[in-house]
């Protein structure tokens, strides 16, 4: 009787490493968080298929909180705050339009990095020392390096998806520059509730808070 219950034992111990190992945690597990799925390799599509999109913003995950999931592309967008760095000048001041849209963070920053390259004394302003975007383009946080500042609608997103439930990590004493920028004039946005997170146009010529943003 010992025998047979010894093989008993065995066998089902067997079995339970075999299951184990046939585990795929590529694919989405309900007894698992959003995070710990997308920790898995979970794409993010297929998570949302199963609890949707709403359910990530706020979940905090690769150096920052999510703020947006495109249902396009299953590209994830993340946002912490960087006032750590205090207030930092916009750069040199000159003409320039850059796009307002989810997701156009990266190549705002980009291209006003690169406009900041080029002599802007004759029809702008010239800025001596650190400013906002190459600080942040070069800069090494959270264990990340593909930071960049987010466009005015990225900013609004934050404040509507994370800011508004309560969750994230930023200053309402603040006020964030955005990387959308028309003419001379930047997008702006404060995080008080009573601001009621509403991008507006603002000065190059101040020096305003950063909030930094990688996607995935």
């Amino acid at each position: 009787m010992k025998k047979i219950i010894f093989i008993s034992f065995a066998t089902l111990f067997i079995i339970s490493c075999s299951n184990n190992e046939s585990i795929d945690l590529t694919v989405y597990n309900s007894e698992l968080s959003i995070v710990q799925n997308l920790e898995n390799g979970v794409l993010a599509l297929d998570i949302a298929a199963e609890v949707g999109v709403t359910s990530f913003h706020g979940q905090e995950y690769a150096g920052g909180f999510i703020f947006h999931v495109d249902e396009t592309d299953g590209s994830v967008l993340i946002a912490t705050d960087y006032s750590e760095a205090g207030i930092i000048a916009w750069g040199d001041i000159f003409d320039l339009d850059t796009n307002s849209i989810i997701g156009s963070g990266l190549s705002n920053t980009q291209e006003i990095v690169n406009g900041n390259a080029n002599d802007n004394s004759v029809n702008g302003i010239e800025h001596d020392g650190d400013y906002a975007f190459k600080t942040v383009l070069d800069l090494e946080y959270n264990n990340f390096d593909d930071w960049f500042i987010p466009s005015r609608d990225s900013m609004q997103a934050i404040y509507d998806n994370v800011h508004v439930l309560g969750m994230g990590d930023f200053n309402e004493e603040l006020t964030y520059w955005t990387s959308t920028k028309v003419g001379y004039s930047p997008y702006v946005m404060n995080f008080s509730l009573d601001w009621g997170g509403v991008a507006l146009p603002g000065l190059c010529t101040n020096s305003n808070g950063i909030m930094i943003v990688r996607k995935l």
